[in-house]
């Protein structure tokens, strides 16, 4: 069925400005824009004071098993995200021989979570993929493969550099995943096993996603004290391998450290003045989310997750991850120290009996527990096996409005979809129509669409998408300008934003009114382009 939005306000995702205009939608496509009339057995979508944008687009989340159990992913779509890039920080779902898929769903479950509702028996990319496409996502899905799951195909868990031998199959496990229609490469270096790779690994993956055009996703080895070393490897990745850079959830964390946000904005500057195609993402808020196994310093790690709960039985071991703590280890990103036991909180676990720490900080789980908040902190970490997420307070909405502001940027949630989440999850994409745009006028609207819609399309190579034109996939988002905010709170995150009036993935209506329509028209986005760039 033909659908014409009519009386709406397009700001097309191009930065230009906002014109009024009809848009006809025709299968999955857009068929036409301008002054078009409604006719007998169109349906018709009145946007009247509405803005009619291209379908909002999160290049780092976290859904990828959340995609399997779940498949409308409600908490994105009702943002107005048609489009998320799965496949972050270097740890997800494929590849996953069979042999590791045991301690791998360990080490995964703090960040994605874990499952026994699903077969896990994918073992690659193309199965992984297959899987999703089986159940019918409500929005689309890119995949980004994970370095640390081609490093455990290649060499398994342990602590220590590759041989040739197992470079080599670390180039050739790249390039087929890149064949089962990755669109690049992720790494997460501060964790597991990412963390235990030098530059020249990474630079050898990144030359083969060069090949395809893909993209170098990294959450890099410090965004505290060593930022700037840090910085200048992710350059270095760029320079040698040729691939164009992504930084993950751009931020500069913790007090002492807010000094080198000038350096930061100078590295980014001198890399794009070389050549280097840098961007990277953000999400609106001074908290981050990640897994709380993070704060133990990076040698309990060592050997996987199975290791980790081993090592905290050890009470002797327990006091040289707390005089580690607050002590510092060069080069280790501290949590604790940037954020502080009380700027830290629980967000989820996987059991019923320690479902009273979600939602406190870990001073307050030390109250609660009657305990040191270091013992009670290992103590949850040791029960759960390592699967609880957490919030973490480290910057200042200056400086996120600074970084928002930077051509570089484009927006995303970084949402982990378990327990008591990130209020990003569910608000990130209106907070910043809402609160930076109408409110605080950081952006104008026509930026922000653009950081939202245009610019990563364009950065992950995704044709067709991005913008309303004729002849794109109708993704669409129609919000109201005036109303348009995020609800959801650190103490109460799980509720769906307003002002997301109709959402459209490839021309099927998802919400309607405001509400979820039930409808399922997602598609995986596989790279399109298979030729090896000469």
């Amino acid at each position: 069925m033909k659908k014409l939005i009519i009386n709406g306000t397009v700001v097309d995702g191009s930065g230009k400005p906002g014109y009024k205009a009809n848009v006809l939608v025709e299968d999955d496509k857009i068929a036409a824009i301008g002054d078009i009339q409604p006719a007998d057995g169109m349906e018709v979508i009145d946007a009247a004071g509405l803005v009619v944008a291209p379908g909002f687009i999160d290049t780092h989340s976290h859904s990828d098993l959340k995609i399997l159990e779940e498949p409308e992913v409600a908490p994105k779509v009702m943002q107005g995200i048609t489009t998320e890039i799965l496949g972050q920080d270097g740890i997800s779902m494929a590849p996953l021989p069979v042999e590791y898929i045991s301690p791998w769903r360990k080490n995964l479950a703090g960040l994605d979570g874990d499952s026994d509702n699903i077969n896990w028996e994918f073992k690659n990319t193309e199965g992984y993929l297959a899987m999703i496409d089986a159940v019918k996502p409500g929005l689309n899905e890119c995949y980004l493969v994970p370095h640390g799951n081609i490093r455990m195909e290649a060499m398994g868990l342990e602590n220590r550099q590759p041989n040739e031998e197992e470079l080599e199959k670390m180039r050739q496990i790249t390039r087929r995943e890149m064949e089962a229609g990755a669109v690049g490469l992720s790494t997460g270096l501060i964790y597991m096993p990412c963390a235990y790779s030098e530059s020249l690994e990474i630079i050898e993956m990144c030359k083969v996603v060069a090949e395809y055009d893909g993209i170098f996703v990294i959450h890099q080895r410090s965004e505290a004290d060593t930022i700037l070393d840090s910085m200048e490897e992710v350059i270095r990745i760029g320079r040698e391998s040729g691939v164009k850079i992504h930084y993950s959830h751009f931020k500069v964390c913790g007090k002492k450290n807010w000094d080198k946000i000038d350096k930061v904005i100078e590295l980014l500057e001198k890399a794009e003045a070389e050549g280097i195609r840098v961007s990277f993402d953000q999400y609106p808020y001074v908290a981050g989310s990640t897994m709380l196994g993070v704060i133990l310093p990076p040698w309990v790690h060592d050997g996987g997750t199975n290791k980790v709960i081993e090592r905290l039985h050890d009470p002797e071991l327990r006091k040289k991850m707390v005089y580690d703590i607050e002590h510092g280890i060069p080069g280790w990103d501290n949590f604790v120290e940037f954020a502080g036991l009380d700027g830290i909180f629980v967000t989820s676990v996987k059991t019923r009996k320690n479902q009273d720490a979600v939602g406190l900080s870990l001073t307050e789980l030390g109250k609660l527990r009657d305990k040191d908040p270091y013992e009670a902190t290992f103590d949850l970490l040791m029960e759960e096996e390592n699967a609880v997420g957490m919030v973490d307070f480290y910057g200042t909405e200056e400086h996120v409005q600074l970084f928002m502001k930077r051509p570089e940027m484009n927006a995303c949630t970084d949402g982990l979809l378990g327990g008591k989440p990130h209020p990003r999850v569910y608000g990130a994409f209106p907070r910043i129509l809402g609160k930076y745009v109408r409110e605080d006028k950081a952006l104008t609207l026509e930026e922000a669409i653009y950081k939202m819609t245009k610019k990563p399309a364009t950065t992950f190579n995704m044709e067709g998408r991005g913008e309303i034109k004729v002849g794109n996939y109708a993704d669409i988002t129609i919000f109201n300008p005036d109303t348009v905010i995020d609800k959801g709170t650190f103490t109460d995150p799980v509720q769906f934003p307003e002002g997301i009036e109709y959402v459209l993935v490839n021309g099927g209506v998802t919400v309607a009114n405001g509400k979820h329509t039930g409808n399922r028209s997602g598609v995986v986005l596989r790279q399109k382009d298979k030729k090896v760039v000469k």
